[in-house]
């Protein structure tokens, strides 16, 4: 059974067990699990189930490592560069995004 759920304006494609890091939300700070409830999709090997755009009643149950707070992971350091052609102007900036690690637990439909 799957999933495709759509969190922080993107799509994510899960399973039960899968372990997926999602875009940093507004939790509970002592929070263990999170509740997805915008569901696209639903397979579960038999019926396919597609919402417009989401499904009624349909929810993806996830939880995290130990608590909320814990679960914030960084990504990967990325260097945005504005560059001006024979003007000799350039400028670096660094970025490092912030995810919620979480696995999946339960895919209600």
């Amino acid at each position: 059974m799957y999933a495709v759920i759509e969190q922080g304006g993107k799509q994510y494609k899960v399973a039960e067990g899968d372990c997926i890091n999602i875009e940093l939300a507004k939790t509970d700070p002592d929070a263990a699990t999170i509740e997805l409830e915008k569901v696209l999709f639903v397979n579960d090997g038999e019926n396919i189930k597609i919402g417009t755009p989401y499904l009624e009643g349909a929810k993806v149950v996830a939880s995290f490592k130990t608590t909320a707070q814990e679960a914030v992971v960084k990504g990967k350091k990325l260097y945005p560069m504005h560059f001006r052609r024979r003007k000799h102007s350039r400028r670096r900036i660094g970025h490092r995004q912030k995810y919620l690690q979480v696995t999946i637990d339960k895919i209600e439909a």
